[in-house]
């Protein structure tokens, strides 16, 4: 049973005093005379560093600089000034958009040069402000097309939403699909707690198959559905589970190099977000997934590796991430054996088979039940 846990969230006029400050120092170069930059880490896989302290992603001492004294660097800094101008009025109104409305609604702004050439690009520079802001994009109120992740459990919580607070039980309170997490899981409080741990699931099918033989009652579970690589609400709301309620984390994928990334992401931070690798990232997160071992042990079906699947193994091998005796053996396996699996592929021993059996036997094997 956990105790009452408040999140400590910033408020939007912090925020918008971050953006402002921004914009601000733009105008105090123009004043000096300087022409018009803004410094920021350097966003390429040579400038991520593993921190052995915290055991995440986080950016190196390189920077780079957008300046106005050329076409490409001031057209960049008109985009920011629109964007901080557009996410200023947001918050004032104490109203939301999505980044994919933020790409659209630049069409409307008078200036055509400040226009977003496609959503990757409003997307990066909101990455951009989160940088030097030092605030997150769900404080400026954005927030991603919905990624669908659901949470099934004994866990009772109270959600805040612009209509109110709401108490939900993420068993008793949900359908069959359950609880879907919000865009920013910092507005939930959490106010029971029966889990005695968190498994956090790739696919949709397995989820399903978890939740119908009623795996989160029977071992008092939360099944968290990744949806494939988890959306940045996922992960935070999973290291707050941790944190705050001291639930351990596990992570069940299918066995190939890229569901292993998925852990990573989970465990340890993703290159793309290293800059909250802090506030996203579960470095205690343990790894329940399609091991190659198992394809062997269970004479699992396969797939035969592509030569995609073999560059991605042969590069985690040198990956931070996976500097282990555990992860070295599994992936030097599964480059001789040659094969992959899924999640599903334990159903060839019976559909029970992954909650009465492998889970069971795996989740014991390392102390988590």
């Amino acid at each position: 049973m956990s105790d009452a846990n408040t999140p400590d969230t910033p408020k939007g006029d912090d925020a918008r005093d971050q953006l402002v400050e921004l914009a601000e120092q733009f105008y105090d170069q123009f004043a000096d005379g300087s022409v018009p930059k803004m410094t920021l880490p350097t966003r390429s896989k040579s400038n991520i560093e593993y921190d052995d302290d915290s055991d995440v992603w986080v950016y190196g001492d390189r920077t780079s600089t957008r300046s106005a004294n050329s076409v490409r660097g001031a057209r960049k800094l008109l985009k920011s000034i629109y964007t901080i101008d557009f996410l200023a009025q947001q918050l004032d109104e104490d109203r939301s958009s999505t980044l994919r409305e933020l790409y659209y609604l630049s069409e409307s702004w008078d200036e055509e040069e400040a226009q977003f050439n496609d959503q990757s690009e409003s997307d990066k520079l909101v990455e951009d402000l989160e940088i030097v802001s030092g605030v997150k994009r769900e404080d400026f109120h954005m927030r991603p097309e919905e990624s669908g992740a659901k949470v099934m459990g004994p866990l009772r919580i109270r959600e805040q939403t612009n209509r109110g607070d709401r108490e939900i039980h993420c068993q008793d309170d949900v359908g069959q699909g359950g609880y879907q997490i919000p865009n920013n899981p910092d507005t939930i409080e959490f106010l029971d707690c029966d889990a005695e741990f968190v498994m956090c699931v790739e696919t949709g099918g397995m989820r399903d198959r978890l939740v119908e033989n009623g795996f989160d009652d029977e071992y008092d579970c939360l099944v968290v559905h990744l949806g494939g690589q988890p959306a940045r609400a996922t992960r935070r709301l999973t290291k707050r589970l941790h944190d705050e309620l001291g639930l351990p984390i596990t992570v069940f994928t299918d066995g190939d190099p890229w569901s292993y990334r998925i852990f990573g992401s989970v465990s340890y931070g993703s290159i793309k977000s290293a800059h909250l690798s802090e506030y996203l990232a579960t470095p205690e997160a343990q790894f329940v997934g399609i091991r190659p071992q198992d394809i062997v042990d269970y004479d699992l079906p396969t797939d035969p590796l592509s030569d995609s699947d073999v560059n991605a193994l042969e590069s985690e091998l040198e990956d931070p991430r996976f500097q282990s005796d555990f992860w070295t053996e599994q992936i030097e396996l599964q480059l001789d054996i040659d094969k992959k699996a899924e999640q599903q592929a334990l159903a060839s021993r019976g559909l029970d088979f992954v909650t009465d059996t492998y889970l069971p036997e795996r989740l014991d094997e390392m102390n988590v039940i």
